[in-house]
């Protein structure tokens, strides 16, 4: 039981990370601004930030992760809860890839 959880929360962090197989996801736009409207501040900062590159980035956390250490640098949003608002962007985020 423990095995298949685990390997369930495996699926969902490479789904929120957008490390899927080119090809299988079509990209949402309605859906990801849906997505978006229910993030936390911090978090809408990150994806309104990562949202225009988004869609041809080859690396999205890689850009999720850039555009966070930015906004953190510039004080913009709290170093502490920097992490949980890239995941939550990036969530919404990967509904932009196609």
């Amino acid at each position: 039981m423990h095995r298949i959880a685990g390997a369930a929360a495996a699926l969902a962090l490479t789904f929120a990370a957008g490390t899927l197989i080119p090809g299988m996801a079509h990209a949402d736009p309605a859906g990801a601004a849906a997505c978006a409207a229910k993030l936390s501040k911090p978090a809408r900062m990150i994806y309104d930030a990562s949202a225009p590159q988004a869609a041809g980035a080859g690396d999205l956390k890689g850009l999720v992760t850039g555009q966070t250490k930015g906004l953190v640098m510039a004080g913009k949003i709290d170093r502490s809860g920097a992490r949980p608002a890239a995941e939550s962007a990036g969530q919404c985020l990967v509904m932009l890839k196609s």
